[in-house]
């Protein structure tokens, strides 16, 4: 009977510890994607800036923007990330990890 319980703890100790692998992993890792994502907005936000004055520039007609090529090359983006997308569903399984990654996402983005 001592040997069933001990092999039971070693189960349990090691499912514990692939746990705590998972959260640890998702953890630092979101706190770095937090604070990437941080800078990546500031970044955005300059973007934006310069967008918006592009459109200012073409609706007072001061440049011409092709349309079609613009269609065409946001299409051929999403045809390429499509399979990426499609993959998404085997991320349920890590459900530890995935938590683990958001909070520290969160914790990250304050930081940055």
């Amino acid at each position: 009977m001592f040997l069933t319980g001990c092999r039971v703890n070693h189960i349990v100790s090691e499912a514990f510890a692939l746990i705590l692998f998972q959260l640890g992993i998702g953890g630092i890792g979101g706190f770095l994607m937090g604070y990437a994502v941080r800078k990546v907005i500031k970044i955005a936000l300059i973007l934006g800036i310069v967008v918006f004055s592009l459109l200012f520039l073409v609706y007072t007609k001061v440049i011409g923007i092709d349309y079609g090529g613009l269609v065409n090359a946001v299409s051929s983006f999403f045809e390429t990330i499509n399979p990426v997308l499609g993959s998404l569903a085997p991320l349920l399984l890590h459900l530890p990890l995935i938590g683990s990654l958001i909070i520290g996402l969160i914790a990250g983005y304050k930081m940055g």
